[in-house]
C-alpha cells in the first residue's frame, strides 16, 4: 500500500474562502500501511508568483503552524503537503488546496449599510421587506471577482438575475452590536464584460423580527433592514474596481409581503411579475426610491469560523391525509426543520397556504405547542404557467403541513403524485463525522432521532427548539449535548464561534447568560443571574471541544471567560465552598417535577450547583495546565479539591448515601468524581437500586440524564444502564420511539400514551438535550472514545449487554476514520477495529484483556459468556 496524503484543510473550515485568519493552521489526513508513522512533513505554499517550502520534524498532522508569512487581506495561497515516515518512506505531494483571506482589517471596508427609506410601523410583525439594486459595468480582462456581504437582517444576493451562493438565513445570528458575520463569494463567472447589475433580497431574521415568548420583543438589535456589500473586480492588468453599497443604490417594496422566523412568509408573485428582471442589467428603476445609507463600524465585521446554513436534503411526503374536518395534510414521515418547496399552476390571485405542525391530535394538525408562532407560508400566484416557490427567510419545525391548494383536492393529489411538493431540510452545513448501529432496531431509531434533533437545532446557533416562539441558544442544553454533537458532526468551527459569543455576552462579574445571543425575556430570566449547568458551558464546552478536536486555541480563546465564571462561583460560595443560595434551575425537567415548576426536582438544586462548581474549577485547572499557566493550575486545582471536600461533607452521608436520595444526585457525585473511593461502590449500588425501584424508568432531568448511564457503568452496573436504555414505558428514551417519535422530545411524555399532547406550555417535540445518551452509546455500547485530545490515541472498550449481539460505530477523527464493529458468536466476542494513520489505540475487552495496537485494521477475539456482560433483556 502506498502513502497517500489528502489535500490539506485550514483551521476548521470546510471551504477556506474569505477566512478571517492570516496564519491559518493546516491539517491533513494520511492513508498508509499498517503501523506506518509520520516522522516529518513538508509544506509547499504558492502565493502569486512566489513558491516556498518549509519542513518540520513533527509526527503530528493536525493544526500545524502556518509555514509562511501571514496572508494579507484578499490574498490567496495554494498549499500541498508531503510526508516522510519513520522508515524513511516519502509520499507523493498531496492534491493542492486553496486558502483565501477575507477582509482582515477595518480599513479594507468602504461599503455603507443601505436600506429602504420607507416609513414603517416598528411594532408590526408584517413590515414589508425591500429589494435593493444597482447597475455597474465591468471592463475587458476580468480575472476574478469577490463579493463580501452582510446585512442587518438576512439577505440573498443576485447578480445578473442569478442567485449568488447557496447559503440560507445569512449572515446568521450573533451579538450584532459587537460582532456581525460577513460571507465571501467567488462571483467571477457571474459577471460579464459591459453592463451588469447586482441586487439583494432582505428579510427580518433575528435582527429586527419578533423574538421570544409571551408576545416577544421586536427590534431587539435595530429597526432597519440594511445591506452591506462590497464587490471587488480584479483585472489582468493588475487594476481593481470596487462596487459598494452606497447612496447610488435604489430600493423598492419586495414581493415578500412579510416574513419572520416564527410566523412564516407571504409572497405575492404578482408583484414579482411586475418587477421581473429587477436584478438584471438595463432594468428601469427610475420609479424606485433612494436608499438610506448609514455607517457600520467595520471593526465589528468578522469572517465566519464555521459553515453557513444550507439545504442538505429534500424529503417528499409519505402520505396525504384527509382530516376529520376535511382538511388536507401532508405527512413527511419525519419531524424536520426547513421549509416547503412546490410547483403549482393556477389563476392570478390564487393562493397556496402551508400551515405546519409537529404532531396531530384527533386527526388534525395540533399547533398549541407552537404557542404564538403562526408557522404559515402563503404564496399568491401570478398566473400564466408553472410557478415554483420556496420561502426565503423563515424556517419551521414540522412533520405535518396542512395545505390549501388551487384547484382543490384533486389538484393537490396530482401535485403530490407528480413530486411537486417537498420539504427542504436546513441546518448549519457541518460535515457528518459519527455513525452508530446495533442489533437493536429501537435503539438505532433512538440514535437516528438524536441525529435529526441535532440537525434541526444546529441552525446557525445551537438552539433549544426549532418550532415555537423561542428558538434561542440555551447554554445548558448545549453544555450537556456537546459531547454527542462533537461525535456526530464536526462542530468545531460553529461552536468555537458561538463560544466567543458566550464570552461577548458574559457579564462583567462573570455571569454567563441563560442563552446566547441575549434577548429580553420575562421576569424569570431577567435580570440575568448565574445558574449551574447553564453557566458552566463556559468551562465544560471548551474542554469538550479540546478533547474531541485537539485544538488548544479553543482553550486559549475561552480561558478568560472560563476563569471569570469560576471566580464568580468562588465569590458566591464563600469560604464554606458551597453554592447553596440564589436562583437555580437544578435538574430541570425531572419527570417528578410538577408541570408548572420544572425546577422542583427530587435532587437538591444546591447539590447540583456545588457539584458543577467543583467540576468547573477542575476544568479550569486542566485548561491552565494545557496552556502552561502553572500558578492558575495550582490555584484552581486546590479550589476544586476544597469544593469536593465541602460537597462530600454537606451531601454525602457517613454510610455513602446522599442527602438527596435520587438518581441525579448519585450520578453527579460519581461522574464528577465527588465521592471518595470508599463510598464509590455504595453510591453506585444505591444508584442501581434507585433505577430498579423506578422500574428502569427515567428519573432524571437535564442534568442527570447525560450522566446516569456512565455513572452506572463505571461503578460496575452496566446491566442497570442497559435496563434503563431499553425500558419502553414513560418516562424512557424508547417510549418516544414506540410512540412514533422521530426526534428527541423536550418532555419525556410530550405525547401521552392516549395520544394527547402534554398540556404544559413547554412541549417541544424537537429538543436535543435528553438525547445526550447517544454519547454513551458511542463510547460504551459500541466502545469508541478518544484517549487523547483529538483522538491522537483511541480507546476501544465495548461493553456488550442488554441482549445486544452486535454494534458498530465509526467516527471521522481529525486523523481519519476510526471504526469498531463487535459481534457475539456463541462464546466468542469478535472485535474489528480500524485505527487511522497517525494514531494509536487500546482495545479493552470486557474480561479485562487489553491490547495496544497501531494504525491499520485489527481483529481481536475474546471469550464471552452471559456472565461477562449482560444478556438480561432483548
Amino acid at each position: 500500500m502506498s502513502i497517500v496524503v489528502a489535500a490539506p484543510t485550514f483551521e476548521h473550515h470546510r471551504h477556506a474562502l474569505g477566512i478571517g485568519e492570516s496564519t491559518p493552521r493546516i491539517s491533513w489526513k494520511t492513508q498508509a500501511p499498517a503501523g506506518w508513522t509520520q516522522a516529518s512533513y513538508e509544506l509547499e505554499v504558492t502565493r502569486a508568483d512566489e513558491v516556498s517550502t518549509a519542513s518540520a520534524e513533527d509526527a503530528d498532522s493536525v493544526l500545524r503552524p502556518w509555514p509562511s508569512h501571514p496572508l494579507s487581506s484578499r490574498e490567496r495561497a495554494v498549499v500541498r503537503v508531503r510526508v516522510t515516515g519513520g522508515d524513511g518512506s516519502v509520499s507523493d505531494w498531496s492534491e493542492p488546496a486553496a486558502v483565501e483571506a477575507g477582509l482582515l482589517d477595518p480599513p479594507d471596508w468602504s461599503a455603507m449599510a443601505v436600506g429602504s427609506n420607507a416609513n414603517e410601523n416598528p411594532l408590526s410583525d408584517e413590515r414589508r421587506p425591500s429589494v435593493l439594486r444597482r447597475d455597474f459595468a465591468a471592463r475587458e480582462g476580468l480575472v476574478s471577482a469577490r463579493l463580501y456581504v452582510t446585512a442587518h437582517g438576512v439577505y440573498e444576493v443576485e447578480i445578473n438575475g442569478s442567485r449568488v451562493g447557496d447559503d440560507a438565513m445569512s449572515p446568521g445570528w450573533t451579538p450584532y452590536r459587537q460582532k456581525l458575520r460577513y460571507y465571501t463569494y467567488d462571483v467571477t463567472d457571474a459577471i460579464t464584460e459591459g453592463p451588469n447589475a447586482i441586487g439583494a433580497w432582505l428579510g427580518d431574521g433575528w435582527y429586527r423580527g419578533r423574538m421570544g415568548w409571551r408576545g416577544g420583543f421586536r427590534n431587539v438589535f435595530g429597526t432597519d433592514l440594511s445591506l452591506l456589500a462590497q464587490l471587488e473586480l480584479r483585472y489582468a492588468d493588475g487594476s481593481t474596481e470596487t462596487v459598494v453599497t452606497d447612496g447610488d443604490w435604489r430600493a423598492a417594496p419586495s414581493p415578500i409581503l412579510h416574513t419572520g422566523n416564527y410566523d412564516g412568509e407571504t409572497y405575492d408573485a404578482r408583484v414579482a411579475a411586475e418587477i421581473a428582471g429587477w436584478s438584471e442589467a438595463g432594468f428601469d428603476a427610475r420609479d424606485w426610491s433612494r436608499v438610506v445609507a448609514a455607517h457600520r463600524d467595520p471593526a465589528t465585521l468578522t469572517a465566519p469560523e464555521g459553515p453557513p446554513v444550507r439545504c442538505t436534503q429534500e424529503v417528499p411526503p409519505v402520505e396525504l391525509l384527509t382530516t376529520p374536518s376535511g382538511r388536507r395534510v401532508l405527512d413527511f414521515g419525519q419531524n424536520l426543520v426547513g421549509r416547503p418547496r412546490f410547483r403549482v399552476t393556477g389563476q392570478a390571485g390564487d393562493m397556496v397556504r402551508f400551515r405546519t405542525a409537529e404532531v396531530l391530535q384527533q386527526g388534525e394538525i395540533y399547533t398549541r405547542p407552537l404557542r404564538d408562532a403562526k408557522s404559515t407560508d402563503e404564496y399568491i400566484l401570478a398566473g400564466g404557467g408553472v410557478e415554483e416557490w420556496e420561502p426565503r427567510f423563515t424556517f419551521h419545525g414540522f412533520r405535518y403541513a396542512e395545505v390549501e391548494w388551487p384547484g382543490g383536492a384533486d389538484a393537490l393529489d396530482a401535485a403530490v403524485a407528480a413530486g411537486d411538493i417537498v420539504a427542504r431540510v436546513y441546518h448549519t452545513d457541518m460535515e457528518r463525522t459519527g455513525w452508530f448501529e446495533s442489533s437493536n432496531a429501537r435503539v438505532d431509531r433512538l440514535h437516528e432521532n438524536v441525529v435529526w434533533s441535532m440537525r434541526g437545532n444546529f441552525l446557525d446557533i445551537p438552539t433549544d427548539c426549532p418550532q415555537r416562539d423561542e428558538r434561542i441558544g440555551w447554554t445548558g442544553d448545549l453544555q450537556v449535548f456537546a459531547p454527542t454533537a462533537s461525535f456526530l458532526y464536526d462542530v468545531s468551527g460553529m461552536l468555537s464561534s458561538w463560544l466567543k459569543d458566550v464570552a461577548i455576552e458574559q457579564l462583567p462579574d462573570g455571569t454567563v447568560p441563560w442563552y446566547v445571543p441575549v434577548i429580553p425575556a420575562d421576569k424569570q430570566w431577567t435580570p440575568i443571574r448565574p445558574g449551574a449547568a447553564w453557566g458552566d458551558v463556559a468551562t465544560f464546552t471548551p474542554w469538550t471541544l479540546y478533547e474531541r478536536f485537539g485544538d488548544t486555541r479553543i482553550l486559549r480563546d475561552q480561558y478568560q471567560s472560563a476563569k471569570k465564571w469560576v471566580d464568580l462561583l468562588e465569590r458566591l460560595a464563600g469560604e464554606d465552598r458551597l453554592w447553596d443560595e440564589g436562583f437555580q434551575l437544578g435538574d430541570w425537567l425531572d419527570p417528578a417535577a410538577p408541570p408548572e415548576d420544572p425546577a422542583d426536582a427530587t435532587t437538591d438544586r444546591y447539590l447540583v450547583a456545588t457539584a458543577y462548581f467543583a467540576r468547573s474549577a477542575d476544568r479550569v485547572a486542566r485548561m491552565a495546565e494545557v496552556l502552561g499557566h502553572d500558578d492558575d493550575r495550582d490555584h484552581y486545582a486546590e479550589l476544586a479539591a476544597e469544593v469536593r471536600a465541602a460537597f462530600t461533607a454537606a451531601y454525602v452521608l457517613p454510610d455513602g448515601r446522599m442527602t438527596s436520595d435520587a438518581q441525579t444526585a448519585y450520578s453527579l457525585a460519581i461522574a464528577f468524581e465527588l465521592v471518595s473511593d470508599e463510598h464509590l461502590a455504595t453510591a453506585g449500588a444505591r444508584l442501581a437500586e434507585l433505577v430498579e425501584e423506578a422500574g428502569h424508568r427515567i428519573a432524571t432531568g437535564f442534568v442527570g440524564t447525560p450522566l446516569v448511564s456512565d455513572a452506572l457503568t463505571v461503578t460496575g452496573h452496566a446491566d442497570a444502564a442497559y435496563d434503563l436504555l431499553l425500558e419502553t414505558e414513560a418516562p424512557s428514551w424508547l417510549y418516544a420511539v414506540l410512540q412514533g417519535g422521530t426526534t428527541i422530545w423536550e418532555r419525556w411524555d410530550s405525547l401521552r400514551p392516549d395520544g394527547t399532547v402534554n398540556p404544559g406550555t413547554m412541549t417541544s417535540f424537537n429538543h436535543y438535550a435528553l438525547g445526550a445518551v447517544a454519547d454513551w452509546l458511542h463510547r460504551t455500547v459500541a466502545g469508541l472514545a478518544p484517549a487523547a485530545p483529538g483522538y491522537r490515541a483511541i480507546r476501544f472498550a465495548p461493553k456488550p449487554g442488554g441482549g445486544f449481539t452486535h454494534a458498530r460505530a465509526a467516527h471521522e477523527t481529525p486523523y481519519g476514520r476510526a471504526e469498531i464493529a463487535w459481534r457475539i458468536d456463541g462464546e466468542v466476542l469478535r472485535v474489528d477495529v480500524v485505527v487511522p494513520t497517525g494514531t494509536t489505540a487500546t482495545v479493552e475487552l470486557p474480561g479485562g484483556e487489553r491490547h495496544e495496537i497501531g494504525s491499520g485494521s485489527h481483529r481481536i477475539e475474546g471469550a464471552w459468556s452471559a456472565a461477562s456482560g449482560d444478556g438480561s433483556r432483548n
